[in-house]
């Protein structure tokens, strides 16, 4: 026989009552474990049969025994039950933000950051929501964000700049930009010959505060960038300074990625007015899910610091 009920209309607490006399075995026992009297069982009963059109128990003065109809459906009714039990906490751990998914952007600086240890605790945490990760740029994902491709993101911009609205914003705080050297360049590099060198940057459209921050600097010390090359990635800036097309200003996170031919130093004390400094923000809509509002409450817990 199918294991699927004959009657899906029928109310779960009349699959109950059946199941809690199918056990017993005894109208007065079954009621006592229902918490109701007897004659409404007996009624509740009678009418599952009507609906069915199959007598369930065969009764008489002594005795209730299960008709083969109604072992039959013994053990496909404790599985709706037990189902049932389980949408019930299901739906309690989504709405509490315990069950869920995430799509979650990063930018790849975050990731010589905290979000490897961030990703290991919060999924001991919470096991029941699932974090996709989706490595990508500002723009991207603000595209994303548009399209309802992404439900939270990690961002990197200058101080300060709030994302549009509907988006809300938690900073995860600010620290300096570092120059990224080719390892044969002058230990004290002047601060005009070190304006002077070719420079490796990513495009503005990625993070136009930042490039903008980035620009601003130059000009307040009387210079105009030579920009020699983009890159998207700061992984790829670093490594095309290691080539030796230029020099690059990057998060002081990129510390973290170690390559030959890279060294990394603060800027000249001549250049410290108005230096440039980069931002982490976690980002997300503010019709967030119960499962994202989970992590951004546990990311806020980390508590944003100076770096």
């Amino acid at each position: 026989m199918s294991r699927e009920l004959p009657a899906p209309d029928i109310e779960l607490r009349v699959w109950r009552q059946f199941l809690a006399l199918a056990e017993t075995l005894h109208f007065g026992r079954a009621a006592q474990r229902l918490h109701m009297t007897q004659p409404p069982l007996t009624q509740a009963i009678q009418q599952l049969e009507r609906r069915l059109g199959v007598p369930l128990f065969e009764r008489t003065r002594r005795s209730v025994a299960l008709t083969p109809a109604g072992a039959a459906l013994v053990e496909p009714v404790r599985q709706v039950l037990r189902q049932a039990g389980a949408l019930a906490l299901r739906a309690r751990d989504a709405a509490g933000g315990e069950l869920g998914r995430i799509r979650l952007g990063f930018v790849s600086t975050v990731g010589f950051g905290p979000l490897p240890g961030w990703l290991r605790a919060f999924r001991e945490a919470h096991p029941g929501i699932t974090v996709e990760l989706r490595e990508a740029t500002g723009d991207v994902q603000a595209e994303a964000f548009a399209q309802r491709e992404l439900d939270a993101g990690f961002v990197l911009h200058a101080p300060g700049i709030a994302p549009p609205p509907p988006l809300q914003r938690l900073s995860l705080g600010v620290e300096p930009m570092l120059l990224a050297l080719h390892d044969a360049a002058p230990r004290r590099l002047g601060a005009a010959q070190l304006l002077r060198e070719p420079l490796v940057i990513f495009p503005r459209a990625i993070a136009p505060s930042l490039y903008d921050a980035v620009l601003a600097f130059y000009h307040r010390h009387g210079a105009t960038p030579a920009i020699a090359q983009e890159a998207i990635q700061m992984q790829t800036i670093v490594n095309l300074v290691s080539a030796g097309l230029g020099v690059a200003l990057v998060p002081r996170a990129m510390r973290q990625l170690q390559r030959p031919g890279i060294v990394y130093r603060a800027l000249p004390a001549a250049l410290a007015d108005g230096a440039p400094r980069a931002e982490t923000s976690l980002v997300w809509p503010s019709d967030a899910s119960p499962a994202v509002r989970r992590f951004v409450a546990f990311v806020r817990e980390q508590g944003p610091r100076e770096r």
